[in-house]
């Protein structure tokens, strides 16, 4: 009797030895899929801008075959702002995709504090392929965070890529979009906390500082763990 105890003991010990080595699928996150535009945008551009500090505001041509750019002067202590529309060839309306309002630029990198009427010069540059922008100069700190909305309407609702807007992208919509930021292209992406407005198909963030944001959907991976 002791002998068959032994070796059942053994054989339940080797079970969970085996067990323990098998490797176990985990979900892990990856990086993020960003939202592509369903055509080629036209963009322009309307700021705030008063014609003793920062003249008239317009959008340039491309810069690259990819990005359009806009510049307009923020002032710490008065409210400046910019809006970028698009139109593409799903329809004749002007659609918004961009709003940002600056109030309170702090510190300027390489300049240092700005004081109360001081001005720095805001660049913002459009990715017409994803759905985002570039924010400098970069680092650029704020007291006050400056109010940023982005629309991701001009995906079309194919947020998956796969040509049809069905129940699948709601989903993603609902759950897995966001709005994501990274400090050069050397860094990771990162999501940020921000307002989503399903209604509007928008995210609203507060900027403590300049970067790089974008709207994309967080993707999972399995990997195989021990």
């Amino acid at each position: 009797m002791f002998v068959r105890r032994s070796l059942l003991v053994t054989a339940l010990a080797l079970s969970v030895a085996r067990c323990a080595d098998q490797p176990t699928a985990v979900k892990a996150p990856a990086g993020p899929q960003f939202l592509r535009w369903a055509t080629t945008p036209a963009f322009s551009a309307r700021t705030d801008a008063h014609s003793n500090r920062s003249g008239a505001m317009s959008l340039t041509a491309p810069l690259s075959l990819d990005q359009y750019v806009v510049s307009f002067w923020a002032v710490r202590g008065e409210s400046r702002s910019v809006t970028i529309n698009y139109s593409s060839s799903i329809d004749a309306q002007i659609h918004p995709f961009l709003t940002l309002t600056t109030t309170d630029p702090r510190f300027v990198p390489g300049v240092g504090d700005l004081a109360m009427g001081d001005s720095v010069l805001v660049t913002v540059r459009v990715d017409t392929t994803s759905i985002g922008v570039s924010l400098e100069p970069t680092g650029l700190l704020f007291g006050e965070p400056a109010a940023m909305t982005m629309w991701y309407g001009g995906a079309g609702g194919d947020l998956n890529g796969d040509g049809v807007a069905d129940s699948v992208d709601a989903h993603i919509e609902a759950q897995l979009l966001g709005l994501w930021y990274r400090e050069g292209d050397e860094n990771p992406w990162t999501k940020l906390t921000a307002s989503q407005s399903l209604q509007d198909k928008s995210f609203t963030y507060g900027l403590p500082h300049f970067s790089q944001y974008a709207v994309a959907e967080a993707l999972m991976e399995w990997s195989v763990g021990w």
